[in-house]
């Protein structure tokens, strides 16, 4: 099962949200719970931000984490150096270890790229024992993400591709208020909470904003691509202009929300 996450380097999607899903990390450990001597999976560790900060969290006897990409794996691989972290290639909705084989099973800012994220909890579900728990968080693309809202909808004034894209980015699964509570209703697990986190990214300025997304990197990356050098040109022109709001270019901080579930295998 493939990812609709775009990615060409693991140093652009540090920039890009692995600085942010770092961040993230902290208070969604602190929702999804930990114990030490616990067996954890990460799945969709991307490069590690989750992963790593498990290890700091508890101590854990071991922390299994997969991800589809193997620019992700070969970067959280070589940042290694822990024991008891094991790290591989693998489909999300496809796990490859035994039923009931950890304690807890978390997703990271993953199953909105998933196309069928209702699989991968399922899978979720099937790796954890019997009481443990199942968690998961994405981005509020729609009403949660006021910087990349501010890019979805710059383009999306500019043209036909761009309200194309503001619409696929806006409604990725799991995204709707409740949507990732009832598929882990659905999925069987119990005791099922819902809620929101929260972050805030800064940024130094422009370039510290747009660098990553013009090189390409993430689903906003891939849609710059696409164009060509006259509406890239006007893209990039409208971008800044929207980001420096009439004022000089420099530091900005944007609040950004998360929805985060979790449940407890039956």
């Amino acid at each position: 099962m493939t990812s609709s996450f775009n990615v060409h380097n693991a140093a652009g999607y540090e920039q890009l949200m692995g600085r942010w899903s770092q961040r993230l990390a902290t208070p969604f450990i602190d929702f999804a719970g930990l114990a030490d001597g616990e067996k954890i999976l990460d799945v969709g560790c991307g490069t590690g931000s989750l992963t790593f900060a498990l290890a700091k969290a508890a101590d854990l006897s071991e922390i299994a984490a997969i991800d589809y990409s193997p620019v992700f794996v070969e970067e959280a691989i070589r940042r290694n150096t822990d024991p008891r972290i094991n790290i591989r290639q693998a489909d999300a909705c496809a796990l490859p270890f035994a039923d009931g084989a950890f304690d807890r099973a978390l997703a990271l800012l993953v199953l909105h790229f998933v196309p069928e994220a209702g699989k991968a909890v399922a899978e979720m579900r099937r790796v954890v024992r019997p009481g443990g728990v199942v968690a998961a968080a994405v981005w509020d693309h729609l009403g949660g993400m006021p910087g990349m809202r501010m890019m979805v909808d710059t383009v999306a004034a500019l043209s036909e591709g761009g309200r194309q894209l503001r619409a696929r980015y806006c409604f990725q699964p799991m995204m709707r208020p409740g949507e990732m509570k009832r598929t882990f209703v659905e999925e069987g697990l119990a005791d099922v909470t819902e809620t929101q986190l929260m972050i805030r990214m800064d940024y130094r300025n422009f370039d510290d904003y747009w660098a990553p997304i013009a090189a390409g990197e993430g689903p906003l990356g891939k849609y710059v691509a696409t164009l060509d050098a006259a509406e890239r040109a006007r893209v990039d022109a409208a971008i800044r202009d929207a980001y420096e709001a009439g004022q000089p270019d420099g530091p900005r901080s944007f609040a950004n929300a998360a929805w985060a579930c979790r449940g407890i295998a039956p």
